[in-house]
């Protein structure tokens, strides 16, 4: 597929991106080479070669959800935050609803 100036500003069109003509001009050989690269990875024999659903695997290490109770770090003391509050209500600040 070769991606010429026109193509550049039907895209940037669509994705609604502002192109000047200098621009598209100077982005047209750039993707057209991204896609001569495409279309080479396309060639490649993938037979017998499970999909990833993901680069990493899904096993985060994940730490324990707990309250750290030392008041010098910040856990242990909603009763005293909340009575900074100008109103709360179970156990959360109370803000005014907000729409625009």
């Amino acid at each position: 597929m070769a991606v010429d100036t026109a193509t550049v500003a039907r895209v940037a069109r669509l994705a609604r991106i502002a192109t000047s003509e200098e621009e598209a001009a100077r982005l047209a050989p750039e993707l057209d080479q991204i896609m001569g690269w495409i279309e080479q990875l396309a060639q490649v024999d993938t037979t017998g070669v499970e999909p990833m659903t993901a680069v990493i695997p899904n096993t985060l290490r994940l730490r324990d959800d707990v309250v750290d109770a030392d008041p010098l770090t910040g856990g242990g003391i909603r009763d005293q935050l909340m009575a900074n509050a100008p109103e709360a209500e179970y156990g959360f600040f109370t803000v005014p609803k907000v729409i625009e």
